[in-house]
């Protein structure tokens, strides 16, 4: 287009000329106005693809990078939650069996600890009042802990009197005191009077094997009186129960110690399961506390109103022991201790645990006191004998079984059985494949033509 200009004389008018320069002009500009962007396209097109590209295998990469990231730590935060979840039952597993093994063994100590105390001062009542008056300190002992463990500390004042509920809204009056402890409180005392009377009878193993009797009797006292739900499986322990005491009061020929060491460990297994019954039926369930600020209850009122009667024993001559100074006041506090152990144990442990290992640790006193009567005083165990204490705990195990315990184990045989017929159809569905797989493998294969 250059070359093409043409020059115009000074002065002259070249109108023709100069429009058809202009004509000849204005295509070849507009075609390169025209082509200009698309020129600018294909010369940028290359490289914008390939950054186009190489930004796609970035940001691909980085996705790929934070995925196995995040998968990574999914997965080490899988495995601290199983980790952590493992560690957390291995100590509640721990923990209970802990419970388990305190519960025994205070109860195994208490009765070797009164039967080490019969061979120097044999006063059973005293023993039972000096014992029950400690029972003052549990409430003491819980609201230590309440202040130890409590982020909202309360006043001792305060906090007797939200555990006073458990005697109704009005709180602990004296007239609910006289009315709501006095009974509980004999029945206590009862109770625990009649087991060392029996220890006085019989081995320490015979006695605890018929103290688990009060199982069998709490469940016939509930149906009877509160209607509990009738259970065949129940019925059959308490059966057992019953066999069991009638084979112990046999193994001496219904005659001597024998038949009143028995009635006195049934007596006190009876009173046992009747405190029990009352419990539940005037007072109902109660937390820690309650049950603490209960017990402690009974030691005032052991203290106050029943103080008197082991003095009457000791000026009857009944209970008389001379001097003072031949108290074994260590095997006595040993006895105390060990009884008082043994009611913070039951009750904390019914609250922090299930109910059932409390159980479990009071029937597995029976063999440890058979293994200290074994090993310690030497006793050998007639056949009658150990016939019956087994069957008196298989009584006392059926009785720890739950109401619905024949509804669960049918759903656990039926869920048996669903697992096996849906691994019998996965067998016949992995040979049904297997038998294909070997029928096309035998058979023509038509490959196409192109």
């Amino acid at each position: 287009s250059r070359s093409s200009v043409i020059q115009c004389k000074p002065g002259g008018n070249c109108p023709s000329r100069h429009r058809g320069m202009t004509r000849q002009l204005s295509p070849l500009s507009v075609a390169e106005d025209s082509a200009a962007p698309i020129l600018e396209l294909q010369n940028r097109s290359p490289s914008g693809i390939c950054r186009h590209s190489r930004v796609e295998r970035q940001s691909r990469s980085g996705e790929e990078g934070t995925q196995t990231h995040t998968e990574s730590s999914s997965q080490e935060a899988e495995g601290q939650t199983r980790c952590q979840s493992c560690a957390s039952t291995f100590l509640k597993l721990i923990w209970r069996f802990l419970i388990i093994l305190s519960v025994s063994s205070s109860w195994v100590g208490t009765t070797q600890f009164v039967k080490i105390t019969y061979e120097t001062f044999d006063c059973p009542f005293f023993m039972t009042w000096f014992s029950t008056n400690w029972n003052i300190m549990v409430f003491p002992i819980y609201y230590s802990g309440h202040l130890a463990t409590a982020q909202e500390k309360q006043s001792p004042i305060k906090k007797f009197r939200e555990c006073s509920r458990i005697f109704g809204e009005d709180g602990l009056t004296l007239k609910i005191f006289l009315k709501r402890t006095a009974p509980f409180s004999i029945l206590w005392t009862l109770t625990n009077y009649l087991y060392l009377l029996a220890l006085k009878k019989l081995t320490a193993t015979d006695v605890s094997a018929l103290f688990c009797c009060n199982k069998a009797f709490v469940f016939l006292l509930s149906w009877i009186v509160l209607k509990d739900r009738f259970m065949g499986a129940r019925i059959v322990a308490a059966i057992m129960a019953i066999t069991g005491i009638v084979m112990m009061a046999y193994a001496d020929g219904f005659q001597g110690d024998s038949i009143i060491g028995v009635a006195y460990a049934v007596g006190s297994a009876s009173t046992s399961a009747l405190y029990k019954v009352l419990f539940k039926m005037f007072l109902g369930s109660a937390n820690f506390g309650e049950a603490a600020h209960f017990v402690s209850t009974l030691g005032f009122f052991n203290l106050i109103f029943i103080s008197v009667t082991p003095i009457i024993l000791y000026f009857t001559k009944v209970e008389y022991w001379s001097p003072f100074s031949a108290v074994p006041w260590g095997y006595l506090c040993g006895v105390a201790g060990l009884w008082l152990a043994f009611n913070i144990l039951v009750n904390v442990g019914v609250v922090l645990t299930y109910p059932i290992l409390i159980s479990i640790g009071t029937v597995l006193s029976v063999p440890g006191n058979a293994a200290v009567d074994l090993l310690k005083h030497k006793m050998i165990f007639s056949v009658v004998r150990l016939g019956a204490t087994i069957i008196i705990c298989i009584g006392f195990l059926l009785m720890l079984l739950p109401e619905e315990w024949d509804e669960i184990t049918l759903r656990f045989i039926n869920s048996l059985k669903e697992k096996k017929s849906e691994d019998h159809a996965d067998d016949i569905t992995d040979s049904s494949v297997h038998t294909r797989s070997r029928s096309r493998a035998n058979g023509t294969v038509s490959i196409p033509l192109a």
